[in-house]
C-alpha cells in the first residue's frame, strides 16, 4: 500500500526533524517546508499531500495566511501548531478551516495519534457510496437515488445532503454547515442554508422529513 504523504511546515529545523522522525516511524512519507512561502510552493507542486502540520508563527507568510489560501483550493486536513494557547487563536484557526489545533510544547506521540485519527476520519468521508434510509449517494457519479429513483440536485444541494448524511444524528449549526458546504471564504447570509434545505426537502419527497429543524441553531439529519 502506498504511504501517505504529510507536509510539516515550521521555521525551526529542530521541530521539523522531531515531528518528521515520529511520522516516519509510523510509515508516513514526510515533506518539510521552512516557511509559509515554501509550504505553498510545495503544496501546489505535490498534488497528493494527505495532511498538513502547520506552524502559525513563521517568516514570509504566516500559518493563518497559508491555511486560508490552501482552504480556497483544497479540503486537505490541516493541524495548526502554535506556541500560544489562547482560545481566540483556536477560534481563528478553526474559522479559517483548520481541522485540529495543538499548542507547543506538545508530545510528538500525541501529535501522531491526532494525525492518524484525522486521516481515519477523512478516509471514511471519501467512501464512494453513501446509503441511509432509502437514500443512496454516488460521489463519483454525482448521483442521488431515492428508493432507486434518480433525483436531480444542484451542486450545493448534493454537497449539503452529503454533509447531512456524513453527520447523521448530529446537530449542526448554520455556521458549521456554511463552513463545510459553502467553504470558509463564504461571507453570505445564513438564510442561504434555509433556502437550500427547503428545496432539498422538496426534492427528497417523504425522505425530506429526515432533515429536522433545530430551532435557533440549525439542522439534524435523522432516520427514524
Amino acid at each position: 500500500m502506498e504511504r501517505l504523504k504529510i507536509m510539516v511546515v515550521d521555521d525551526e529545523s529542530r521541530m521539523r526533524k522531531l515531528v518528521r522522525d515520529f511520522l516516519v516511524k509510523q510509515d508516513f512519507d514526510v515533506i518539510e517546508a521552512e516557511d509559509g512561502e515554501d509550504a505553498l510552493n510545495k503544496f501546489y507542486a505535490q498534488k497528493d499531500i494527505a495532511l498538513i502540520i502547520l506552524d502559525v508563527m513563521m517568516p514570509k507568510i504566516n500559518g493563518w495566511e497559508v491555511c486560508r489560501e490552501i482552504r480556497e483550493n483544497s479540503k486537505v486536513p490541516i493541524i495548526m501548531l502554535t506556541a500560544k494557547g489562547e482560545e481566540s487563536d483556536e477560534l481563528q484557526g478553526f474559522g479559517m478551516g483548520a481541522d485540529e489545533y495543538i499548542s507547543k510544547p506538545f508530545s510528538p506521540k500525541i501529535l501522531v495519534a491526532r494525525v492518524e485519527a484525522i486521516l481515519r476520519r477523512t478516509s471514511k468521508k471519501d467512501e464512494e457510496i453513501l446509503e441511509v434510509g432509502g437514500i443512496k449517494i454516488d460521489r463519483l457519479g454525482h448521483q442521488v437515488l431515492v428508493d432507486e429513483k434518480e433525483v436531480e440536485l444542484s451542486y450545493k444541494e448534493f454537497e449539503l445532503l452529503t454533509y447531512f448524511i456524513e453527520n447523521k444524528g448530529i446537530a449542526l449549526s448554520r455556521e458549521k454547515i456554511l463552513n463545510h458546504v459553502w467553504n470558509y471564504d463564504y461571507f453570505g447570509d445564513a438564510r442561504t442554508i434555509d433556502t437550500h434545505v427547503k428545496k432539498l426537502r422538496s426534492k427528497l419527497g417523504q425522505k425530506g422529513e429526515y432533515i429536522k429543524t433545530i430551532w435557533g441553531m440549525g439542522y439534524k439529519f435523522e432516520v427514524e
